[in-house]
């Protein structure tokens, strides 16, 4: 049997996509600087957690976290522009934490097979929000277990079990997430088998596409990559001819953004071949893109729509599946039963956090500054020979490095120096696909704080380009 070990050094480890390397010498050299209390906690937690790809061994450990600043033991601080999609409305809102401990006082717990008044305010609320008729939801404590749900939900409706999503997509960490998940980090190796019927289709990333199609700054492809990805996936569901679900991210968390109509196009395919559309907004939803839901940049309605980390607004863990109501056909099955399925406290986190996104105007913010940030990324691309694309949507934004702009082949080592560089001047963010500096940051982060960190990352380019 082939050990982790056997596998990475037999040549087959998974490619880059989600994270930075832990392991490799600028790691070593990160941790080498690290305090002598950091250095003890990261020591223990690599003794009593169980490792795995990404997140082992940590990069620091973390004292506190405030609005868009987390700070770790060695009293360093650094504007998150990570946080795991989780903090919308920034670190410890006040009013968040006001609502959760009067919740606990209030009613702390609801056993699932009770009504619960604020848990059918979230439904209600959610309802409320979404795109079209979405009405129908169930509550989960993670966005793996809410799309596993919308799988089931999708199986039962349609008596099939196959279904279609993008390769480099990332779903969830379950088998069925992982399944019709495309990044290699989840499927290779001895975990599998996966999940039968789970078939995949290139994603609409125009920048480095499979077709040969050449796409640039200056000769843009993304409505001809869109159009062939679309007909691709027309055509593989009329070919399997029993897809049960197409299931995508309508804005990749790379990011890698689709053609306006884009969406129309699939929501048309599935139509024609009895295929539910399912989008998983677990990273986008609640604002992210500067709109809602990433849905509402086409005005296309899914028949389920999953969400989740930002809506315990970054302190307690909940999710929702929210479907079509003529798609509640699973009365006489087990979807879930779920022990925390209608927790007090963790619908009340929800409500306030959609509560405060609202009243705070924090949508129309990120739109605005987002598209502000894109045009200053474009700026940067225009003075810095290792950018070779741009891209993004509110507060979901990426700069791709580059050896050469001809090749477009990932500067993989670049990017990793101008993160290490960033840490060391307050900055932290995730890289994605080996060479993608990706900034999921908070949506009440400023003009001036999105500024210092553009700033930040335009001088470690400048840095690490010209050693």
């Amino acid at each position: 049997m082939m050990s982790a070990l056997d596998l990475n050094n037999s040549g087959c480890a998974p490619a880059r996509s989600e994270g930075e390397s832990n392991l490799s010498p600028r790691r070593q050299a990160w941790n080498e600087q690290l305090g002598a209390a950091t250095r003890e906690a990261l020591s223990r937690d690599a003794k009593n957690f169980l490792h795995q790809s990404v997140s082992s061994p940590c990069l620091s450990a973390i004292r506190s976290a405030q609005g868009i600043w987390i700070e770790d033991m060695d009293g360093r601080r650094y504007m998150d522009f990570h946080g795991n999609n989780v903090h919308h409305i920034g670190y410890g809102h006040p009013r968040l934490k006001q609502a959760i401990a009067h919740q606990l006082d209030e009613l702390p717990f609801a056993p699932r097979r009770f009504a619960c008044d604020v848990a059918t305010q979230l439904a209600e609320k959610l309802a409320a929000i979404a795109p079209g008729n979405l009405s129908k939801v169930l509550f989960t404590t993670g966005g793996s277990d809410a799309i596993e749900t919308a799988l089931k939900v999708a199986r039962v409706a349609t008596g099939r079990f196959k279904t279609l999503s993008f390769w480099d997509a990332f779903h969830g960490a379950g088998f069925g997430a992982s399944s019709i998940g495309g990044e290699q980090l989840f499927r290779l190796g001895p975990i599998g088998p996966l999940l039968p019927g789970t078939e995949h289709v290139p994603p609409f990333d125009a920048y480095r596409n499979p077709f040969g199609i050449e796409h640039s700054r200056e000769t843009p492809r993304e409505r001809e990559v869109g159009d062939m990805v679309a007909n691709l996936i027309r055509y593989t569901l009329q070919k399997e001819g029993d897809v049960a679900a197409f299931i995508a991210e309508p804005n990749r968390a790379v990011p890698y953004i689709p053609p306006l109509g884009f969406w129309k196009q699939v929501r048309q395919a599935c139509n024609e071949a009895g295929a539910l559309l399912i989008f998983d907004e677990i990273p986008t939803g609640l604002g992210k893109t500067g709109r809602m839901f990433a849905c509402d940049h086409d005005e296309v309605v899914p028949d389920i729509l999953v969400m989740g980390k930002a809506l315990g607004g970054g302190i307690l863990p909940i999710a929702a599946t929210l479907c079509q109501p003529e798609l509640d056909v699973c009365g006489d099955f087990a979807l879930g039963h779920y022990t925390h399925e209608k927790n007090p406290v963790t619908c009340r986190a929800a409500l306030t956090t959609i509560e405060i996104i609202e009243e705070e105007g924090l949508v129309e913010h990120t739109a605005s500054i987002g598209a502000w940030a894109l045009e200053r990324m474009n700026d940067m691309m225009d003075k810095h020979k290792a950018i070779g694309d741009v891209r993004g949507r509110g507060f979901l934004l990426g700069i791709d490095l580059v050896m050469d702009h001809e090749t477009k082949e990932p500067a993989e080592d670049l990017a990793e120096d101008v993160f290490y560089r960033c840490l060391e001047n307050g900055l932290s963010f995730k890289i994605s696909m080996g060479c993608i500096l990706t900034l999921t940051p908070a949506l009440v982060t400023s003009k001036e704080e999105m500024e210092s960190a553009l700033g930040i990352i335009e001088d470690a380019i400048s840095a690490a380009s010209s050693r």
